[in-house]
């Protein structure tokens, strides 16, 4: 049967490189045998042009009942005088809420190749290999009471931080877990010297911890972290955070890799998984066939690994884009003018990246 896939393209760049996804997702089903459904809906700043509203209750429904969610970008310059509650990004928290997506996924990779990409020094971040896991459902984002009020001039804004031990253990068991198939250590961040959410946070954390002695683990002050994925970003494993942190925390890692288009992410829960690039919408350059659709390509590796547990074709799809960066293939993001490098365009990098996918060898479906 055929796996239905939501597609929800966005704003900005969002088509662009969601189309290149898309072509990979076609080309990896082609080489393991698998189709797909796949139904194209409105969420963000299209459908509040279309329909007055971030997201429509239709299109929930939709993703509750699929097989996996993509999402291209949401929101832009266009929509940032609406009132909050009408923003395009509400979208993406409804979804993320309505799906209970409480773990986000956000794997951060220094190719070899692309090491003077990177703002930093080479001896810095090479072989750095760090798994951002992020609780998604609570903390700022999701915290009640939120509003602005006015008193005359003087107006007053409310958001509030809340965790409950459940929410916090939940994450942390996956943060351990995950660390086990990889070098088996768990870096938690918190601001515990300041928030008492932070200090539940470490409290739950650490007795977590005490389940998992294989696994070290380490507790980091949220600024202290920001300064060591700068200064030495090997040490870091897995980084565990609550929602802010780790919105923070990733995007700051994508200094590392060269381009904020080269970070993957997957949303996940008991259920359906959503699956994004971590970057905005970019709308300066949509539609000029520049945006990098590496962040959107690997996405679908993803998917392929926790939606349709399907791990040989995930890696085909991983070692299909690192065979084209080894060859010298650049979006203008990452391009750093050297002779080996070709510069490319959107079109061209998902082009060459099915190209090397099918050319590959046999796909084991599991």
């Amino acid at each position: 049967m055929a796996k239905k896939i939501i597609v929800m393209p966005g704003d900005g760049i969002g088509p662009e490189v969601t189309r290149e996804a898309i072509k990979v997702l076609k080309a990896a089903g082609k080489k393991s045998g698998e189709s797909f459904d796949i139904i194209e809906l409105l969420a963000g700043g299209i459908s509040l042009d279309a329909y007055g509203i971030p997201i429509r209750e239709d299109v929930i429904d939709n993703c509750r009942k699929a097989d996996a969610v993509f999402l291209g970008a949401v929101g832009g310059p266009k929509w940032d005088n609406l009132p909050s509650e009408r923003r395009p990004e509400i979208a993406l928290f409804r979804i993320r809420k309505e799906l209970d997506l409480h773990l986000n996924l956000r794997p951060v990779k220094v190719y070899d190749t692309l090491i003077e990409a990177s703002a930093l020094k080479a001896n810095v971040v090479r072989g750095a290999d760090i798994l951002v896991v992020r609780e998604l459902t609570g903390g700022l984002y999701f915290g009640q009471p939120k509003f602005i009020e006015s008193a005359g001039r003087d107006e007053r804004a409310v958001d509030t931080m809340e965790y409950r031990t459940s929410e916090i253990e939940r994450i942390a068991i996956k943060a351990f877990q995950f660390a086990l198939n990889r070098r088996k250590h768990v870096t938690s961040i918190d601001k515990a010297n300041v928030l008492n959410t932070s200090q539940l946070w470490r409290k739950t954390v650490s007795r977590i911890g005490r389940q998992y002695q294989d696994v070290g683990l380490e507790h980091m002050l949220v600024d202290n972290a920001a300064m060591q994925l700068l200064r030495n970003p090997g040490q870091f494993d897995v980084l565990l955070t609550e929602n802010l942190f780790g919105d923070i925390l990733s995007d700051e890692a994508a200094v590392l890799t060269g381009s904020i288009g080269m970070l993957p992410s997957a949303s996940l829960g008991a259920g359906v998984g959503l699956y994004e690039p971590i970057h905005g919408s970019a709308p300066g350059i949509a539609e000029k066939n520049s945006a990098n659709p590496i962040g959107s390509i690997l996405s679908i590796a993803l998917m392929f690994r926790f939606s349709f547990n399907m791990e040989g074709v995930a890696r085909l799809v991983e070692h299909a884009v690192e065979n084209v960066l080894n060859r010298g293939f650049r979006t203008a993001d990452i391009f750093m003018g050297r002779p080996e490098e070709k510069k490319i365009g959107t079109r061209e990098m998902g082009d060459v990246v099915v190209e090397t996918l099918l050319e590959s060898g046999p796909s084991a479906a599991s």
